[in-house]
């Protein structure tokens, strides 16, 4: 799991969507209902999966004010 990674995991939040409705956005910036709906589904297999069940978990807890600081300041 990526948890198990360290903080260098949350690097992950800033890869693309590769397909879908939202194709091209940052993993963290995709809607929570839709996040939601995928883990209904089930995540994808691999580093994207864990990924967005990361992205998932962040929503849902009301933990983007602390991750998205962060993750701006990763991509400059």
């Amino acid at each position: 799991m990526l948890l198990e990674q360290g903080p260098e995991v949350l690097l992950h939040l800033n890869m693309k969507m590769p397909y879908g409705k939202y194709q091209g956005r940052r993993l963290i910036e995709l809607p929570e209902p839709y996040l939601v709906w995928m883990a209904g589904q089930g995540f994808p297999a691999g580093k994207l999966g864990s990924a967005l069940a990361l992205a998932h978990e962040i929503k849902v807890n009301g933990l983007e004010s602390v991750v998205l600081p962060i993750l701006n300041g990763m991509q400059e």
